[in-house]
């Protein structure tokens, strides 16, 4: 270790070669060398962030901090980098959130909330939150995050609230405080965001609830894309894969990405496993080949499930001849029509379904 930190000490001034000398000796008991030789460089940057050997070693401030803390001397590195923000020494990026969550994880509550009710509320209103939270204090950090969003801060304070309520187990609570971005057609909809927490806490089918209600013009951009998949996932997490399948059923075969995909997933969520097997056997594909495999591991039929997965050649194969697919595709929509890969809200999301 000693002699990798030699190799290194040279270089410090590229911030990649210190964010790696921090990380390499983390729990290697050489905290003091590595201050010895990260101290002259940040010392260096708070005289004069702008000087050209340094001035993009912003990183120096929270890498001490960081080393600082490690050893034993969370004191000395809050007042270090606390002068350092109140300074504005930053850099070319801040180091506000790592000061936020430094002060969070050692309870200093009082100078949190000097932080997120200042100028810096948008990088210390989590680490806030979260502090608040874990001193059972979790009524004050709602209070907080709705005052933000009463005054409309810029920020996204209705997901955090959201977040929140849920952590807590308020689940009414959570959909009511963000349920009026749910029609929101871009920037802002935290419609999926509910959805996700809500099945992490095993309230699926209030999730699922969520789908049903939505204004036309919202269901007009996103219906086919994204939500009713989500509204298919969350039916079979639910119990109720039979009621979503059937649902599929009833719609155009060519209405559905990823049609026999999801009908498998939903036959093996219903414990008809051999009919989920059968239904993705004759698929072409890397993404059949690896659902199929799935199921039959699960069966302990390892051999089989080996067997299935196309080799490498065939994979990269299927891989060339999509992006070529997709290019010429580009190529030969209208000049006018915006880039369709490039819009989350555009493409189908069934990750979960992975």
């Amino acid at each position: 270790m000693d002699e990798a930190i030699g190799v290194l000490v040279p270089f410090l001034r590229d911030r990649r070669v210190l964010r790696g000398l921090v990380e390499m000796t983390d729990g290697q008991g050489r905290d003091e060398r590595v201050l010895e030789v990260v101290t002259p460089i940040a010392e260096e940057f708070r005289r004069d962030p702008t000087q050209g050997s340094v001035g993009d070693l912003w990183e120096v401030l929270p890498a001490q901090a960081r080393v600082l803390e490690r050893s034993g001397r969370a004191d000395e590195a809050i007042r270090l980098l606390g002068t350092d923000v109140a300074a504005r020494r930053y850099g070319p990026q801040n180091n506000i959130d790592f000061y936020a969550e430094l002060l969070a994880r050692h309870g200093r509550v009082e100078e949190l909330r000097d932080l997120a009710t200042g100028t810096q509320k948008s990088s210390a209103a989590g680490p806030y939150v979260k502090a608040l939270e874990n001193l059972g204090r979790a009524g004050e950090a709602a209070a907080y995050l709705r005052d933000l969003i009463a005054a409309k801060h810029p920020g996204w304070y209705e997901n955090a609230l959201m977040e929140l309520l849920i952590r807590q187990g308020r689940f009414d609570d959570a959909i009511e405080a963000a349920k009026h971005t749910f029609d929101d057609l871009y920037d802002g909809n935290l419609l999926q965001a509910a959805m996700i927490l809500l099945a992490e806490q095993g309230q699926h089918d209030k999730a699922s609830e969520l789908t049903e209600g939505r204004s036309p013009e919202f269901l007009a951009e996103n219906e086919a894309f994204w939500l009713r998949s989500n509204r298919w996932w969350l039916m079979g997490e639910a119990g109720r894969a039979r009621e979503a399948i059937e649902e599929i059923e009833t719609l155009p075969a060519g209405e559905v990405d990823d049609r026999e995909l999801t009908i498998a997933w939903l036959l093996a969520q219903d414990s008809r496993v051999e009919q989920a097997i059968a239904r993705l056997r004759p698929l072409p594909g890397k993404r059949a080949a690896t659902d199929l495999a799935e199921l039959l591991i699960r069966q302990t039929r390892f051999t089989e499930a080996v067997a299935v997965i196309p080799d490498v050649a065939t994979q990269r194969e299927e891989e060339r001849r999509f992006w070529t697919d997709r290019t010429e595709q580009k190529e030969m929509a209208p000049a006018d029509s915006g880039d369709e890969w490039g819009d989350p809200w555009t493409a189908p999301n069934t990750a979960h379904l992975e």
